[in-house]
């Protein structure tokens, strides 16, 4: 299993982000290279409690539910997405690539990088939790950029 608390593994991801230009194209779905280092730096730092996100009861229980079978497989494309995370206006794409490679690289501090232990959609989060959470979740949006 890949780790973002190993440095060497960490920065494998990173290389990857570094490889994204503005012009990169997205293999699928509605981002571009900016709006999606916005969108998967606002989910990372959830992680460091320094993002909140509202979820209703349904979603909760739905999340909770699903934790499992999403933690354990492929991020599916195109899937819903808290409003929170999404950014359709245009940003500066330098600004917004380095903020991500900064706070993906602060997870090689070890676990106590996480401060929050339950997620609002996903329950309680192990450190393992945090792990495939993240890691699955970026490389999904590398791959839709081919990097």
């Amino acid at each position: 299993m890949h780790s973002i608390f190993d440095k060497a593994e960490n920065e494998a991801i990173i290389s990857r982000i570094n490889n994204l230009t503005p012009a990169s194209k997205a293999v699928w779905g509605k981002m571009n290279a900016t709006q999606m280092c916005k969108h998967t730096n606002e989910a990372i730092i959830v992680a460091f409690g320094e993002n909140t996100v509202k979820v209703n009861f349904v979603f909760r229980l739905f999340g909770r539910l699903m934790k499992d079978k999403i933690f354990n497989s492929e991020f599916k494309k195109n899937s819903p997405t808290a409003k929170e995370f999404i950014f359709t206006d245009e940003y500066d794409f330098e600004t917004a690539k380095n903020e991500l490679v900064k706070n993906y690289s602060r997870f090689t501090d070890g676990h106590q990088s996480i401060k929050i232990i339950k997620h609002p959609f996903w329950g309680n989060m192990s450190y393992d939790d945090w792990n495939k959470l993240m890691w699955n979740h970026v490389d999904h949006h590398l791959r839709q950029f081919n990097v």
